[in-house]
């Protein structure tokens, strides 16, 4: 089983940046594909960004593209979230989820294929 805690999350101004970051341990990161999710209020989870085990290949939603980096360090068994030009709309919790996969090529995009998430981190944006 793999554990999953998020951080990096807080109160910006529009058009301000944070970096979120997303811990893994118990079972070798490497092995797993990874993803960002949010949830804003009232609204269904979404999609943000995807890596794949090695970092080789990644994926953004159009939402955020541009704007959002996603990106992975398998010696520290942590993934980040760079997320630059911030809007409100950017507002909610922002959730790590882990994918196990034979495939190192592979990224994942729907919240249903990943095996482990975490407890999330609110990031909200003031206009």
């Amino acid at each position: 089983q793999v554990q999953l805690v998020e951080s990096g999350g807080g109160l910006v101004q529009a058009g301000g940046s944070l970096r979120l970051s997303c811990a893994a341990s118990g079972r070798t990161f490497s092995n797993y594909a990874m993803g960002w999710f949010r949830q804003a209020p009232g609204k269904e989870r979404e999609f943000v960004g995807a890596i794949s085990r090695r970092g080789g290949t990644t994926g953004h939603a159009d939402s955020v593209k541009g704007r959002f980096t996603i990106s992975r360090d398998n010696a520290k068994n942590t993934m980040y979230l760079r997320m630059n030009s911030l809007k409100p709309e950017d507002t909610a919790i922002y959730y790590c989820a882990a994918k196990s996969t034979d495939s190192t090529g592979t990224i994942y995009s729907s919240g249903y294929q990943y095996d482990y998430w975490g407890q999330g981190t609110q990031v909200t944006v003031s206009s």
